[in-house]
């Protein structure tokens, strides 16, 4: 499989992810709504994208998988579902070719070459930008961040509400990790004390053998929420974004040659940002927020 998948996420991370993601998001996401941050703009209000004209477009097919929870799985029902799926969706409506628009999922090792092959438009499947790819494809502009954060036992004192309030506190941190690198980077004052996993990790901070640990936010928002945590923790600072450490976020990947789709759809999710769309679709899979 393509080692490609945004952050530091695991493969095993998203399924285990996914297990507990259907259950929880219809019985949490009402009330969430009204406490989760608002997602950051990642556009500019005051840059306009020309809306390109599409009249010639045969059809749209976003490929996507089935693998990447809550981005895209399939749910209780067998249904394509997740944010990407929603996502692409609202793209299409806003470019007003919803009935052009395809959404077909594959195995993620299949998309890159069923792009490359024609047998799809786009892919929104959470692919990481690299510089190979870069060199076979265009990306769209991202449309969502996945920070790190931290998280913290809340039965341990700390003297105040950043990150200082934990230079004499033991991190976790989940050992070779871009997390690893981050924490150092971003803290060097920070005692960090590095774990073989995820899970490992935050078993140690559940049981106070570390005080507060650093990963990434998608998977602490929903851990902290879960009956795993036994409401032992909570989200703790930032959020903290780099694009060195964690890639450039979330896009949608064109053939080269598509440079006019993508343009359409870049104004597209530029539109969705500013008009609220987006933030409703962020909010209908990420109840208690990454922010």
């Amino acid at each position: 499989m393509m080692q490609s998948k945004l952050a530091s996420l695991t493969l095993k991370g998203f399924f285990t992810l996914g297990l507990f993601f259907g259950a929880l998001l219809s019985s949490f996401a009402a009330s969430a709504q009204q406490a989760a941050p608002s997602l950051p703009l990642l556009f500019d209000a005051r840059e306009r994208l020309a809306r390109p004209d599409l009249s010639s477009l045969v059809r749209l097919r976003f490929l996507t998988s089935v693998d990447f929870p809550p981005f895209n799985f399939t749910d209780q029902n067998g249904k394509l579902s997740g944010f990407n799926v929603d996502l692409a969706r609202e793209i299409c409506s806003e470019l007003e070719i919803s009935d052009k628009c395809q959404i077909q999922a594959l195995p993620f090792a299949d998309l890159r070459d069923a792009l490359a092959a024609s047998q799809g438009d786009a892919i929104i499947a959470g692919l990481a930008v690299t510089p190979e790819l870069r060199r076979q494809f265009v990306f769209s502009r991202p449309y969502l961040m996945l920070p790190a954060r931290f998280v913290r036992n809340l039965a341990v004192p700390l003297d105040g509400k950043t990150a200082a309030a934990l230079s004499s506190h033991p991190v976790g941190v989940v050992r070779g990790t871009a997390h690893e690198a981050m924490l150092a980077a971003f803290f060097p004052t920070l005692k960090a004390e590095p774990f073989d996993t995820k899970d490992a990790l935050l078993a140690a901070l559940k049981d106070r053998k570390v005080d507060a640990a650093f990963a990434d936010a998608l998977q602490l928002s929903f851990w902290v929420s879960s009956p795993a945590s036994a409401k032992c923790c909570a989200l703790f600072d930032g959020p903290y974004l780099s694009e060195h450490f964690l890639g450039e976020g979330m896009t949608i990947m064109l053939r080269q040659k598509d440079s006019v789709l993508t343009s359409a759809i870049d104004h597209a999710l530029a539109t969705l940002s500013r008009n609220g769309r987006l933030q409703e679709i962020y909010l209908r899979y990420f109840p208690y927020g990454l922010y």
